[in-house]
């Protein structure tokens, strides 16, 4: 697939948010009170993933090429270098200096105006037509529509595990003489499928984040780093009530204080979508795979009590 981002840095003449001194009062790890752990990380999985219906989480499995465009030079570099050190720690190929970037980071005046314009330009890059690849058309009026002081929007690919190839039908790519009709079909090795397994996995191919500099409130630039690094290593649903929860996703929830940092239950769950074996047939038994990994990664951070 191909997608051009560049015009986003044509569209945008705008200033940086600045950073802003004095960190939220931190909460305590707490969840949903009397839910053991694998019970929390059951509910919180169900509240934030979204991934395409019927997919399986998508997770960076190529490299990833971070690049921010609408805010000053300092500020840019922070959320580049903010969201590769994380991806690094997940285990996450960071691209070479000068590659395309595959996460996009824009900063605007008005992030519902840069999203209609994004979407009014380039929206194959959105809307791929490509069957498993992004979520539905109301997710994106969703993405276009909000006002969300950041939105964003990722783009999939279900591909053969065991060979890396496109699983399914890209509109217009072909193979051999693209005479025939199975020459646009994907080819898939079929070796390794089973009636319960499944060898197709789900790889994220592009993320765009628009974040309105204006509507930032008092959340902090080191705030601001964290809640985008959530958003472009995973699928999080834009959606998602994560009140229960001492999550960076509360950042803009009301009357609900947030940690300056990504918590330990959110990089709990950034391990466990990395670290969990999403290969069944059923998507509900992956996710609660996802849960699982989830659980085991909480219980290796220093607290091991269970959230209440």
């Amino acid at each position: 697939m191909s997608f051009s981002f560049a015009m986003a840095a044509a569209m945008v003449a705008l200033q940086a948010a600045p950073q802003q001194s004095g960190a939220a009062d931190a909460l305590p790890d707490v969840v949903v009170q009397g839910r053991s752990l694998d019970e929390a990380t059951r509910d919180f999985v169900g509240q934030v993933a979204a991934p395409p219906r019927g997919r399986g989480l998508a997770l960076w499995r190529g490299r990833v090429c971070v690049g921010a465009v609408g805010f000053q030079r300092d500020a840019g570099q922070y959320l580049v270098d903010r969201v590769s050190t994380v991806a690094e720690d997940l285990g996450v190929e960071i691209g070479d200096p000068g590659c395309t970037p595959n996460v996009v980071i824009a900063g605007a005046e008005d992030g519902q105006a840069m999203a209609q314009e994004l979407v009014s330009r380039e929206r194959r890059a959105f809307d791929t037509n490509i069957s498993g690849a992004n979520r539905s058309d109301g997710a994106l009026q969703d993405f276009i529509g909000s006002a969300r002081p950041i939105r964003w929007w990722h783009v999939s690919l279900p591909v053969d595990s065991e060979t890396g190839a496109a699983a399914v039908r890209i509109p217009g790519q072909c193979t051999g003489s693209c005479s025939s009709v199975y020459d646009f079909a994907p080819s898939i090795n079929v070796n390794a499928a089973s009636r319960l397994n499944s060898q197709i996995r789900d790889d994220l191919q592009k993320v765009i984040i628009v974040v309105d500099v204006d509507a930032l409130g008092d959340a902090s630039f080191t705030q601001i780093a964290d809640y985008v690094s959530m958003i472009a290593l995973a699928q999080v649903d834009p959606e998602a009530d994560t009140r229960g929860f001492n999550t960076i996703l509360n950042l803009f929830q009301a009357d609900v204080a947030t940690d300056e940092y990504l918590t330990d239950w959110d990089l709990a769950y950034l391990r466990g979508v990395y670290s969990a074996d999403q290969t069944e047939n059923n998507a509900r038994r992956n996710a609660r795979a996802v849960a699982d990994s989830m659980a085991d990664a909480r219980l290796e951070t220093p607290d091991t009590e269970p959230p209440l």
